[in-house]
């Protein structure tokens, strides 16, 4: 029976064709792809584990001096130049005319592009090699950052900078709804990064894209970048939550949908608030804790996920949230000056998720066992906040 074989040789299996590839960036994308596979499978720090893995990939073939070895070995070190042995990989003699020009670009224009309703902003970097014969065509990198999960949730490389970039300026050109600018490198190689490391701790990665295949050669290019050469600058500070309260109170969107102080029952009032409470509480919870950020993303995450999971509503309340979150709607995207397109998506959104909403509500499904654990208590009569209560109600309902 043959021996299995390491997962180095199985690399150099996988590469035995890199020298018949007809320019760097062929290869590059190849070599990205093998790591892709590191990358997708570790369990814990995903950049050290590719790291680990070409420090010892390196070691491992140290002896092999094959023009596919030799080569393949070349291209690792360029894609991950801090792994161990990595600046000690030279070219070899018998190497494609193309290995020359393996990471031999400069970046020839930033970009980024994203929704009015600040939910994702993606990044364009256009690369072009030194030699475009033997390096490969002018590339582009795009990461997509999701502000409302706070990660860069793809990267992906682009063959054909030109036609990607030009399909990206027809798109944001012919909707209203998406925004295009040129970015300052250093920014952009910061966003992307401070998000990629989020993403690099993750548990599972995002199911679609090409996050674990292209990001080896996504992150080398970026890092041609100038860093951030100064601090970020300090974004002011989010309106203080007894602030926006009072003003959404006395605001037109109150008046519109019965909110205001004097149109609504002295005995709806605790709901009111409580329900005010909650899109504050869920706002804190998400990247940047803005609560006038809101677009039909951001209402779905609160009203069929997070409110079920985390609050407990009566009656009352569930009857009155949707009211609170119809002029929250439009209070914010006022606020925003989003443009009547957005205004009108968002509030078609809100209107379709409400009796989801609804259901959610009755059938208790989606509550937590914390959640749903006070909900019982408070449908049994028992006041969450009375420990004496809650131990009665417990030696009452002990097995025997």
């Amino acid at each position: 029976m043959p021996a299995t074989p390491t997962a180095y040789e199985a690399v150099l299996h996988a590469a035995r064709d890199v020298t018949k590839l007809g320019c760097a960036l062929d290869a590059e994308m190849l070599g990205a792809a093998l790591l892709g596979s590191v990358y997708a499978v570790a369990s814990a720090d995903r950049a050290e584990a590719v790291r680990d893995f070409v420090g010892g990939f390196l070691t491992a073939t140290d002896s092999s001096h094959t023009p596919e070895a030799a080569t393949i070995r070349k291209v690792f070190a360029t894609l991950v130049p801090d792994a161990d042995g990595a600046a000690e990989v030279g070219l070899d003699a018998h190497a494609p005319s193309w290995a020359v020009q393996l990471g031999r670009v400069r970046p020839t224009g930033c970009y980024a592009y994203g929704d009015v309703y600040g939910d994702q902003t993606s990044y364009l970097v256009t690369f072009a090699y030194e030699d475009r014969t033997d390096g490969g065509p002018e590339h582009a990198v795009v990461a997509l950052v999701d502000h409302n999960i706070g990660i860069t949730k793809d990267v992906f490389v682009s063959a054909s900078a030109g036609v990607l970039l030009q399909q990206v300026r027809a798109m944001c050109a012919g909707d209203e709804l998406i925004w295009f600018r040129s970015e300052d490198p250093g920014r952009l190689r910061d966003e992307v990064g401070r998000h990629l490391q989020v993403t690099d701790e993750l548990g599972d990665l995002p199911a679609d894209g090409s996050l674990a295949t292209d990001r080896a050669l996504a992150v080398a290019r970026l890092a041609l970048l100038p860093a951030v050469t100064t601090p970020p600058l300090t974004e002011p500070g989010g309106p203080n939550p007894a602030d926006l309260t009072r003003d959404f109170l006395t605001s037109p969107e109150a008046t519109r949908f019965g909110l205001t102080a004097s149109s609504v029952p002295p005995v709806d009032s605790a709901s009111l608030d409580f329900c005010l409470s909650l899109l504050l509480d869920h706002a804190a919870t998400l990247p940047g804790a803005d609560p006038l950020r809101w677009s039909p993303t951001v209402a779905e995450f609160f009203l069929l996920d997070w409110v079920h999971r985390r609050a407990v509503l009566d009656m009352d309340d569930a009857a009155m949230l949707p009211r609170v979150v119809r002029a929250w709607s439009a209070y914010a995207t006022r606020r925003h000056a989003l443009p009547e397109a957005a205004v009108a998506e968002t509030e078609a959104a809100v209107e379709d998720m409400i009796p989801e909403f609804a259901r959610l509500y009755t059938t208790g499904e989606r509550r937590s066992p914390a959640t749903a654990a006070v909900a019982q208590l408070i449908a049994e009569g028992v006041d969450p906040s009375d420990t004496a209560a809650i131990d009665a109600w417990l030696e009452a309902n002990r097995d025997d």
